[in-house]
Order: C-alpha cells, then sequence, then structure tokens
C-alpha cells in the first residue's frame, strides 16, 4: 500500500477534534477536487511502498492510542481495511475518513467486523467538482462518482459514524441540507448529532468570513458547526 506520511498530531476536524492521534495517511483517490488540501495524495500522488506489517510497527512506535486512517481515498485500497481492523484488534480506537464513494466489502461484513470506531464520512458537494478543462477527464470522473448514497448508507450502518460536509457558499449548504434529507436527516436515517458543517479556508481569514454566517445556520439546524481547528492551531502545513 502506497502511504503518503504518518505523524502524530491532534485531530483537527469533527467530533473527535483535540484528541491526539496518529494519522495514517493513504496516496490514490478516486476524486479530484478542486480545493483539496492534500493534493500529493489525489492530483499528484506521492508516497512510500509499505506493507500492513511495517505501517503498525511505524504507528506503535507512537504514543497516541487514536489512529485516524485518511488519505486520498483509504477505502481503495484493500490493506487499509486490514490495518484497520488490526489496529483494531491490538487497542486501537481507529477513525476512518472516507469520501463515501468506495465500499470496500459488503455491508454485511462491514456489520459482522466493523473496521472504524468512528466512520468520519465527507461527502463533496458540487463545488468540488474541477473545471471542465481540467486534463484526463477528471471533471465527467468527479462529478460522476462523488456521490453514492448507497455507499453512504452501508458505511453508516456499519456502526458509530459522523457526515462531515465542507461548505463555502450559501449554495453549498442549501445542496448539503437537500443531501441530507434525502438521507433520511431526523427521521432514522440521519441523526443530527451525526452531523458536522465545516467552514472551507485555507488561510484564519477565510475561515473567519465562512464561520460568521454557518455557525448560526449549524445552530438553527441542530447540527454540530466544525471549526477546522488544524488551520488555526498549525496553519495550512503539511503533516498537522
Amino acid at each position: 500500500m502506497q502511504i503518503a506520511e504518518i505523524f502524530t498530531s491532534l485531530q483537527g476536524e469533527g467530533l473527535l477534534a483535540g484528541t491526539p492521534s496518529t494519522f495514517v495517511r493513504t496516496s490514490g483517490c478516486n476524486l479530484r477536487c478542486v480545493w483539496c488540501d492534500t493534493p500529493y495524495t489525489s492530483w499528484s500522488p506521492e508516497g512510500e511502498a509499505m506493507t500492513v506489517a511495517e505501517v503498525l510497527a511505524r504507528v506503535a512506535a507512537l504514543p497516541p492510542r487514536h489512529a485516524v486512517v485518511t488519505g486520498g481515498e483509504p477505502l481503495l485500497l484493500a490493506e487499509a481495511v486490514e490495518l484497520c481492523r488490526r489496529l483494531r484488534q491490538q487497542g486501537w480506537h481507529v477513525t476512518v475518513e472516507t469520501a463515501g464513494t468506495v465500499l470496500p466489502e459488503d455491508a454485511a461484513a462491514l456489520r459482522a467486523e466493523p473496521i472504524a470506531d468512528l466512520m468520519s464520512i465527507s461527502p463533496k458537494l458540487a463545488s468540488s467538482t474541477p473545471p471542465p478543462e481540467t486534463a484526463g477527464g477528471w471533471r465527467e470522473r468527479h462529478e460522476t462518482a462523488r456521490r453514492r448514497d448507497d455507499v453512504i448508507a452501508a458505511l453508516m450502518a456499519g456502526g458509530p459514524h459522523q457526515l462531515k460536509f465542507v461548505i463555502d457558499t450559501p449554495a453549498d449548504l442549501a445542496e448539503a441540507v437537500a443531501w441530507l434529507d434525502d438521507l433520511g436527516f431526523g427521521s432514522g436515517g440521519v441523526e443530527p448529532a451525526a452531523v458536522c458543517l465545516m467552514p472551507q479556508g485555507r488561510s484564519d481569514e477565510e475561515l473567519a468570513a465562512t464561520t460568521a454566517w454557518l455557525e448560526p445556520e449549524c445552530r438553527r439546524l441542530g447540527v454540530h458547526f466544525a471549526p477546522r481547528h488544524h488551520v488555526a492551531w498549525f496553519g495550512h502545513v503539511r503533516g498537522t
């Protein structure tokens, strides 16, 4: 499996924000988000070929007992599923960060032997789609692949989860709310407590501008406002 980086930091997003964690970032993605903040795992994937045993040894040498398996899109890799299960078997709390477009196994297998203590699903809105002139046909490929409600439902059924939408504009918010409604928001499909709306931005100034209108909308909807803490804590730099 190709690993872009392994590092320790504080979880900066979602329900477990602030938790000391070891991040295992896989390389390779089936999407090409126009605002991707880890282009070295998607647009220009790079990394080191490692076995599951080698990754486990690296994680075991670091102090946190929370592990975050992220990407790229980690669920593209069969080895990532094995890695997650072995981490859990050895006592780590595991978060898997996924766009919710790839189901590595059938839903029954996920329910019988979960791969994560928290499945962090970040559905990609229309604003993530790259422009028409993007090489490699990625606009069409991304737009075709980015929404898989069947995959999202199967991942949610596999255990504890959060749905984390990146919001940049009021149009993004409207699309996210409509998508949540399609998934059964508040009616047994998606619980409001599992929903996080996260402002898009790579600087304090960008985040503050979005936060000003998004935070009160989260209160109105009864969902979590999820700041991008790692930008405030560390800046927009790799390995944080």
